[in-house]
């Protein structure tokens, strides 16, 4: 339990990390990656069942880096 948190908090930070490149960010706050990577994954994860795509570990590391792409764009537009 305890070690599937960590590897989650790790695979949404690094995910929040790589949306924060993709969108060309200019921040490197650790925590708000992380924070948005674990929201992105959310995300994409609802979008992807609502779009019947899943199945394999690549297929939801692609999925969580889109959801953050889109949390971190919503971010920019919204929050910031």
């Amino acid at each position: 339990m305890l070690i599937k948190l960590i590897v989650e908090l790790v695979i949404g930070g690094l995910c929040g990390y790589a949306a924060n490149r993709i969108m060309h960010g200019k921040t490197d706050d650790v925590l708000l990656n992380v924070i948005l990577g674990l929201v992105g994954g959310v995300v994409g994860g609802v979008i992807g069942n609502l779009l019947g795509v899943g199945g394999g570990w690549i297929t939801g590391i692609l999925l969580c880096i889109g959801g953050s792409c889109l949390v971190v764009w919503l971010w920019r537009k919204f929050i910031k």
